[in-house]
C-alpha cells in the first residue's frame, strides 16, 4: 500500500511539477505569439505596401519599356539617317574627286584642243592659200578650155572639120570642094604603142605614106592633120587622085616607131595660124562660086568636142 501512495503522490508531485512549468511557459509563449503575430502583421502589411510598389513598378516598367521601344526605333532611325548622310557624304566627296580628276582632264584637254586649234588655223591658212592659188589656175584652165572649144566650133564652121573616134580617130573635112560643099574628106589614124597607123584614108592620096612618115618623125599631129586637108584642096583643085586600080594597090597601114612627147602649145599656136590663113583663102573661093547656093558649114558632131578633148593625143601640155 505504502509502495502504491508513494508512486500515486510521485506522480501527482511530477503532474504539479509540470502544471506549475506550464503555467510559467503558457504566458512566455502567449507573449512570444503576440509578438509573432505582430510581427507577421508587420510582415503582410510591408508586404502588401510591398506588392503595391511592386504593382505599380510594373505600371512604370510597362510604360518605361514602350517609351523604350520608341526611343530603340527613333535611334534606330537616327542611325539609318547618320549612315545615309555619312554614305552621301562619302558619295559627294566621291564625286569632288571624279570632279577634280575630270576637270584636270577637261583642262589638258582644252589645252590640247588650244594647240589643234592654232595647228589647224594654221593648216586651214595654208589650204586656203593654196585653194587660192588652185582657183586660179583653174579659172586659166577654163579660160584656155574655152580657148580650145572656140577653136574647135571654128574649125567645124569655117573649115569643115569634124573629129570621131572609134577604131581610131577619124578627121572629116567638109568645104574641101567649091562646087560641092558638103562632099567629105576623110581620114583615119590611130595611136597605138606610139606608133601612128593611116587606117583609111578616102580619097586616096598619093604621097599619104611619107606625109605619116614625118608624123611618126615629128609627132606633129596638128602639122600632119593641116597638110592633109592642104592635100585634099590640092587633090580637088588639080584633080589629082589616084585612080581606083592604083587606089587598090595603095591600100595600106603603116606603123613606124614615133618619138613619146605631148603636143606643145606652140604647134596648137602654129595650127590655129594655118588654119586661120587657108579659111580665108578658101573664103576668098567662095566668093567665085554661085552666091545663090550659100555656104552650108557642118556642125560638129554629137560629142566630137569632147572626144578631142578626151584624146590622150589632144591633150595640150601646159
Amino acid at each position: 500500500m505504502k509502495m502504491k501512495i508513494s508512486v500515486g503522490e510521485i506522480t501527482r508531485n511530477k503532474m504539479e511539477e509540470l502544471r506549475l512549468v506550464c503555467d510559467r511557459e503558457i504566458p512566455i509563449q502567449q507573449q512570444r505569439i503576440d509578438a509573432a503575430t505582430r510581427s507577421f502583421k508587420k510582415c503582410l502589411d510591408s508586404t502588401k505596401t510591398q506588392a503595391q510598389e511592386t504593382l505599380q513598378l510594373q505600371s512604370k516598367l510597362g510604360k518605361l519599356k514602350v517609351e523604350l521601344r520608341e526611343l530603340e526605333d527613333k535611334l534606330v532611325k537616327a542611325l539609318a539617317a547618320k549612315t545615309r548622310k555619312e554614305a552621301k557624304q562619302i558619295a559627294i566627296a566621291d564625286s569632288i574627286s571624279s570632279t577634280k580628276y575630270t576637270v584636270e582632264e577637261l583642262r589638258g584637254v582644252v589645252e590640247n584642243q588650244r594647240a589643234r586649234k592654232d595647228e589647224y588655223a594654221a593648216i586651214i591658212s595654208q589650204q586656203a592659200d593654196e585653194l587660192k592659188a588652185c582657183e586660179e589656175k583653174h579659172n586659166q584652165t577654163a579660160e584656155q578650155r574655152e580657148e580650145i572649144e572656140e577653136a574647135i566650133v571654128w574649125y567645124n564652121k569655117v573649115l569643115g572639120l569634124r573629129i570621131e573616134c572609134g577604131h581610131g580617130v577619124k578627121f572629116v573635112f567638109t568645104n574641101i570642094d567649091a562646087n560641092n560643099q558638103d562632099k567629105e574628106y576623110f581620114f583615119t589614124i590611130r595611136h597605138e604603142n606610139d606608133v601612128y597607123t593611116l587606117i583609111e584614108c578616102d580619097p586616096q592620096l598619093n604621097d599619104a605614106k611619107e606625109l605619116l612618115r614625118e608624123l611618126n618623125r615629128s609627132n606633129g599631129l596638128f602639122k600632119f592633120v593641116r597638110t592633109m586637108r592642104e592635100k585634099f584642096q590640092a587633090a580637088v583643085t588639080h584633080g589629082t587622085f589616084p585612080d581606083m586600080a592604083s587606089r587598090d594597090q595603095d591600100t595600106f597601114m603603116i606603123s613606124v616607131s614615133a618619138p613619146v612627147s605631148s603636143i606643145s602649145t606652140d604647134s596648137r599656136s602654129e595650127f590655129l595660124s594655118q588654119q586661120e590663113h587657108q579659111s580665108d583663102e578658101h573664103n576668098r573661093n567662095l566668093k567665085k562660086v554661085d552666091r545663090a547656093k550659100g555656104s552650108r558649114a557642118a556642125l560638129l558632131s554629137p560629142g566630137s568636142a569632147s572626144s578631142l578633148r578626151r584624146s590622150p593625143r589632144f591633150k595640150v601640155k601646159r
